[in-house]
């Protein structure tokens, strides 16, 4: 693997045994015990993917993984921590996460979702010139922008690559599993709740009434779908 990561840990045994492994493995690996540590490692060096547990001392996870997330909107914030519930994930993936990985984890699972992330965050290069529009949607994949009626609308890449691949796919429902594989990458593919809550943001966000959306439509039981015209 190539790139680099922040790994954010308060447990400095499984900090520096994480470090070597991932060294070892090619990876540019830098430190921190803190949230606050890790916004002021971000400061000044550039990574790829943040792996962030949650139960650390100070301002805690979910809040380093909101504030992250609003400084460095770019990133791949990867979370790992002991809470397994449904509800954690999704609290998790609200406050900005792309990933969740429940401790105790096996080393080969974890590696694997690092290497999703960087390969996400490697696509993120030139991609060929292309607008979407569609109602008062128009979403250009070339300038990575997306707009409501000419107003810009922020998404985070992964809102980005989900909105991008089911509006290039406009009037066909996508399967849960292909939808999970298309944007976090072939390891994916049971995580629906990825799903629900990454659509649920994008309602928010370019839905009149996220409750009664006309462009991104649930296909009970299989996937969703963009409409194709409005």
């Amino acid at each position: 693997m190539t790139g680099s990561l922040l790994i954010v840990e308060d447990d400095a045994a499984l900090l520096q045994s994480l470090r070597d492994t991932l060294c070892a493995l090619g990876l540019t690996v830098g430190m921190a015990a803190t949230g606050e540590g890790a916004l002021s490692e971000l400061k000044t060096h550039r990574y790829a993917v943040v792996l962030l547990d949650l139960n650390m001392p100070g301002m805690g996870g979910m809040a380093a993984c909101r504030a992250i997330r609003e400084e460095h909107p770019d990133l791949a914030i990867i979370v790992l921590t002991v809470r397994d519930r449904d509800s954690d994930k999704v609290d998790a993936l609200n406050f900005g996460a792309d990933d969740y990985v429940t401790k105790p984890f096996h080393l080969p699972e974890l590696i694997a979702r690092i290497g999703a992330a960087l390969r996400r965050s490697h696509s993120k290069g030139p991609p060929e010139p292309e607008v979407f529009s569609i109602g008062s949607i128009v979403l250009d994949t070339k300038g990575r922008e997306i707009r409501k009626a000419g107003k810009q609308i922020h998404l985070t890449p992964t809102e980005f690559e989900l909105l991008q691949t089911l509006m290039s796919n406009a009037g066909r429902p996508l399967a849960h599993r292909l939808l999970l594989t298309a944007v976090w990458g072939p390891e994916y593919g049971d995580e629906r709740e990825y799903l629900r809550t990454y659509i649920n943001q994008l309602r928010k966000k370019i839905e009149d009434d996220p409750a009664h959306p006309v462009y991104l439509l649930t296909e009970a039981y299989f996937g969703y779908k963009f409409v194709a015209s409005t």
